[in-house]
C-alpha cells in the first residue's frame, strides 16, 4: 500500500483549489456588501463594507411592484413543484414503456423525444401561445404549468429509459409470479430501483423551471402569477439606478435556492452519481 506524500505539488493543487474558491465568491461578496449600502455608498463605493447596514434595503425589495418577490417565491415554488411532479409520474411510465416493450413504434416514439431535446423549445412559443389563448390558460399557473412539463418531457423520458434499461428484470418476473398487478409492479418493484434518476430528474428540471425567464415572461408577464425571474426582471426595470435594491432583491431570489441545496447537498450529489452511472 503506497501512503500519500504531501509535496509542494500538493500545497500548489491546495493553494489553486482556495484562490478558486475565492474567485467564485465575489459574486457573493458584491452582492452581500451593496445590498446592505445606502444609495450614494453603493454608487461610490461598491467594493468596501458598508458603513451603515440597511437591512431596510431587503424590505423594500420583498414588497416590490408590480409583483411584490415574496409572492413571486410562493408561484416559482409551487410552478416548480407540480411541474416536476407531473415529469416524474408520467415520464417515467413512459420510459418504463419503452425500455421494457422494444416494439418499431416504441422506438420511433423514443428518436421523437430524443429530436425534442435538441429542437429549441422558443420555436414553438408562438403556436403554444396560441393554443393556450384558445384554452384560456394564458396568463395562469395552470397552462405555464402544461408548457414546462411538455418542454421538459423529452429529456425526463431520455433520462429514465436509458436507466431503466439497465434494471435487472428478475425483480419484475418475482412479482409477476406474485400476482402483482402491472401498476402495482411498477410503483412498488421497479420505481424504488430508479430512485438515483429520479433524483437526477427532479433536480435537473426543477432548476430549469425555477430559473427559467422566457418561457415565464412570455405566459405570466403583467399578472399576479408571475414568477420570481420575471418579478426580478420587472423589478430592475423600475429600480434602475437604485443598485442596491436590486442587488437585494437578488439576494432574495437566490436564497431559496441557497437553502435547498444545503440542505438537500448529499441528496444532490448521490443523486447526479447514481443517475450519471445508471
Amino acid at each position: 500500500m503506497t501512503l500519500f506524500r504531501y509535496t509542494r505539488w500538493s500545497l500548489a493543487r491546495e493553494i489553486a483549489f482556495v484562490a478558486g474558491a475565492l474567485v467564485f465568491c465575489i459574486p457573493l461578496y458584491l452582492l452581500a456588501v451593496i445590498s446592505l449600502k445606502g444609495p450614494n455608498e453603493a454608487l461610490v463605493s461598491p467594493l468596501s463594507l458598508p458603513d451603515d447596514l440597511q437591512f431596510d434595503n431587503y424590505r423594500q425589495a420583498a414588497e416590490s411592484q408590480p409583483v411584490p418577490m415574496l409572492d413571486a417565491m410562493v408561484n416559482s415554488a409551487v410552478i416548480t413543484a407540480v411541474t416536476v411532479v407531473l415529469l416524474i409520474v408520467f415520464g417515467s411510465l413512459c420510459a418504463y414503456a419503452i425500455a421494457r416493450h422494444r416494439t418499431r413504434l416504441n422506438t420511433a416514439l423514443y428518436y421523437l423525444f430524443v429530436i425534442g431535446i435538441i429542437l429549441p423549445h422558443q420555436a414553438a412559443i408562438l403556436p403554444l401561445f396560441s393554443a393556450l389563448h384558445d384554452l384560456g390558460l394564458t396568463g395562469t399557473r395552470v397552462g405555464v404549468i402544461l408548457v414546462y412539463t411538455g418542454f421538459m418531457m423529452p429529456l425526463t423520458v431520455f433520462l429514465y429509459a436509458g436507466f431503466m434499461r439497465g434494471v435487472p428484470r428478475e425483480y419484475e418476473e418475482a412479482a409477476e409470479v406474485d400476482g402483482a398487478s402491472p401498476m402495482r409492479l411498477y410503483w412498488r418493484v421497479v420505481f424504488p430501483l430508479v430512485r438515483p434518476v429520479t433524483w437526477t430528474v427532479a433536480i435537473l428540471t426543477g432548476l430549469f423551471v425555477w430559473n427559467d425567464l422566457f418561457v415565464s415572461l412570455v405566459f405570466l408577464s403583467g399578472t399576479q402569477d408571475a414568477t420570481l425571474p420575471v418579478a426580478l426582471y420587472s423589478f430592475a426595470e423600475v429600480s434602475l439606478g437604485q443598485w442596491q435594491l436590486v442587488f437585494a432583491a437578488v439576494g432574495i431570489a437566490i436564497l431559496p435556492a441557497i437553502v435547498f441545496y444545503l440542505l438537500a447537498q448529499r441528496r444532490i450529489v448521490a443523486g447526479f452519481a447514481g443517475g450519471i452511472k445508471g
